[in-house]
């Protein structure tokens, strides 16, 4: 969709006079109308954070800590890097790919004009709580109010009706959960000091289903969510660790919030009108990765191919963060890891595969496929493998 921050720009860079400028913006929505009435689609949008981010925290004032654009991220498939924490595309690149639609951009990029086919809020860093990374990255709850501001911009470039079709049809796409648990990481007594792990986690969730009944409250309907990762086993957790094993206070959280997110989608599927939802269990598609990496077509599971120090775990990949010295592996899809926190481009296409086509041993009570097409998800046949 056009958006009118962009149109503003580009009519004050025009230098038009203001009745000009009016006919020159009535334009562009007639040309939005009309490409929309000739292109139905299922739009996609997505929010939440580094495993999503096609390169917002390119456009906002941060620290290279939070930011991926720079070589040699991108280095199997973006020439120049285009912000994302892999070697090539994201798990929302290859579901835009599977449900024929392109790209998805970044809704911050000054270039992007269109929005008709959705937009893409998450941030690098971002959590579900405000607090989580403050400063550095957009929170949940900035990447809803963006998400607001542009269904305003639907409602004024396609009138009230059209706009509430597409945002009903669409398919809402989070990664949302696991930069809350890692933040905090540090404190003596307890990463989550002063609150037990019920209530972080309860905090959590609670945000995170406030961000749904958001999402249904503006029409959205149909919610994609992958599981919190691992991240207790996360390179970057074990090289910072004495004796470089997993972190088992956060495995302990990072599974209790799972469980709550579980209980919590079969709540909102009862209680919102039209509600669906797809879940995909990343952490055990991650931990299977992880521990028999040649199953899946990797030769290493456990050691990131950029990086420094013990699993390649220090976070130094790029040499923009504070280090300049990182190894690089010579082939990225040899190592499921690509930098000390994240999984490469040839593991986020098995995910974006399993998390459309997956049974109900996979992706439940629906998979993404079925949220897009509007056919049953089929049952668990057992031959499938996440």
């Amino acid at each position: 969709m056009i958006s009118f921050r962009h149109m503003a720009v580009a009519v004050t860079n025009l230098g038009l006079p203001l009745a000009v400028s009016c006919l020159f913006i009535l334009t562009l929505c007639q040309i939005s109308q009309a490409h929309f009435n000739k292109h139905k689609h299922i739009a996609l949008f997505v929010f939440g954070d580094s495993l999503y981010d096609p390169g917002n925290n390119n456009y906002i004032n941060t620290t290279p800590e939070f930011q991926a654009n720079f070589f040699p991220y991108g280095e199997s498939y973006f020439n120049p890097p285009s912000g994302r924490f892999s070697d090539g595309r994201l798990i929302p690149d290859f579901v835009a790919e599977l449900a024929k639609l392109p790209l998805i951009p970044a809704y911050l990029n000054p270039r992007n004009k269109e929005f008709v086919y959705g937009a893409n809020f998450a941030s690098g860093g971002a959590g579900v709580l405000v607090e989580s990374h403050a400063g550095f990255v957009v929170d949940l709850k900035t990447q809803l109010q963006y998400f607001r501001d542009l269904e305003k911009q639907f409602r004024q470039n396609l009138g009230d009706s059209e706009a509430e079709q597409l945002l009903s049809d669409a398919v809402y796409l989070f990664s949302c959960g696991g930069n809350d648990y890692l933040s905090p990481v540090g404190n003596n007594e307890s990463i989550l000091y002063p609150y037990t792990h019920e209530e972080y986690v309860g905090m959590v969730i609670g945000n995170l289903t406030d961000a749904f009944k958001g999402i249904h409250e503006r029409g959205g309907r149909k919610i994609g969510i992958v599981t919190v990762p691992p991240i207790g086993c996360w390179p970057s957790v074990r090289a910072g660790r004495p004796d470089n094993t997993c972190s088992e206070e956060i495995d302990i959280i990072v599974s209790l919030h799972n469980q709550e997110l579980s209980q919590k989608l079969q709540e909102l599927e009862n209680q919102l009108e039209g509600f669906k939802y797809a879940k995909y269990d990343l952490n055990t598609a991650i931990r299977k990765r992880m521990k028999n990496p040649p199953k899946y077509g990797f030769k290493v599971g456990d050691t990131a191919c950029c990086g420094s120090g013990p699993f390649g775990g220090i976070y130094t990949c790029g040499g923009k963060r504070g280090v300049k010295e990182f190894k690089l592996c010579k082939n990225a899809s040899d190592y499921f890891f690509f930098d000390s926190n994240h999984p490469n481009e040839v593991a986020s296409r098995q995910f974006a595969n399993m998390f459309w086509n997956g049974d109900s041993s996979v992706t439940s009570p629906y998979n993404l496929k079925a949220l897009f097409k509007g056919k049953q998800l089929p049952t668990s046949s057992g031959k499938l493998d996440l």
